[in-house]
């Protein structure tokens, strides 16, 4: 495997999984449209394949809509990783 350029290592893609507390309404959920919204018991799931600069920016719209996260995780062989 070569060796990556900074501009290849914030264009590589992953699966996130971020979780969110409680229950999104629909204006909510337009503001994650990249991402598939689903309820897991009292959180709503987000899950997307994004690149570095998208995930910041959906961290970002989470809390500029002050909503709190709860698990953020991305997958390693297959496997959902927990980064929070």
């Amino acid at each position: 495997m070569g060796v990556l350029t900074i501009a290849q290592v914030h264009q590589a893609t992953s699966l996130y999984s971020i979780r969110i507390a409680g229950h999104l309404g629909p204006t909510a959920q337009s503001a994650f449209e990249s991402m598939v919204s689903q309820l897991k018991g009292e959180d709503t799931l987000l899950t997307g394949v994004l690149d570095r600069s998208a995930l910041y920016g959906v961290l970002a719209e989470i809390e500029a809509l002050n909503l709190d996260l709860v698990e953020l995780r991305r997958p390693i062989h297959g496997v959902l990783r927990s980064l929070t």
